[in-house]
């Protein structure tokens, strides 16, 4: 009974943040889905086809249950599975990713969580595992990058929220406001905490 629960309550959550990572291309350019957002080139495209390559490598090899989906072996991983080429377009990519999750969907509803797997690129003792401890890897990955593609959306245009029912009306002139309390109270812990230095 409590591994029903558990799988249906993570594969839940796995579903909602795929779908949320998703929505923070909407409405972006070509342009801004695919740009360097930060010094290490992060960008919100390279995301979801990195997140594509992760499900389908832990829910694919792992269960010995391959991706019908090309990809390079994990030994010659470049790091090309996190920013897209000016030859993918943003349809293909998105569905790849839409496409793994058809062949994830499949492999954590016909194992039990106490399905044996095997890890390659996890050093031993660790390599050994279970469906149980990869979804909640690929969780913990999704809902990780889930977080980074928040921060790039909001860097791009301000759009906020984690799905479009939560998304609210941008008000600049609170959202300065409350930056410039934050920025103030920083100034000022960072001045009283030179002079306790100082002083001691």
């Amino acid at each position: 009974m409590i591994d029903n629960f558990a799988k249906d309550n993570l594969h839940g959550r796995l579903r909602r943040d795929r779908t949320s990572l998703l929505w923070k291309l909407d409405g972006l350019s070509e342009y801004d889905v695919r740009r360097p957002v930060t010094a290490t080139g992060t960008n919100l495209l390279g995301l979801v086809k990195h997140l594509a390559t992760v499900e389908a490598r832990y829910f694919g090899e792992v269960f010995a249950r391959p991706s019908p989906e090309p990809l390079p072996r994990w030994q010659d991983s470049d790091g090309s599975d996190l920013w897209a080429t000016e030859d993918e377009t943003r349809d293909q990519i998105v569905g790849y990713y839409r496409r793994t999750w058809e062949h994830s969907d499949a492999t954590i509803d016909e194992l039990p969580l106490d399905a044996p797997g095997h890890v390659p690129w996890w050093p031993e003792p660790h390599a050994d595992t279970n469906l149980f401890a990869v979804l909640v890897h690929v969780l913990g990955e999704t809902v990780r990058h889930a977080g980074h593609a928040d921060i790039l959306r909001e860097s791009l245009d301000g759009r906020t929220g984690m799905r479009p029912e939560f998304e609210k009306p941008i008000d600049e002139e609170a959202r300065a406001a409350h930056c410039a309390k934050i920025e103030q109270a920083a100034k000022s812990a960072a001045q009283r905490l030179s002079r306790v230095g100082d002083a001691t």
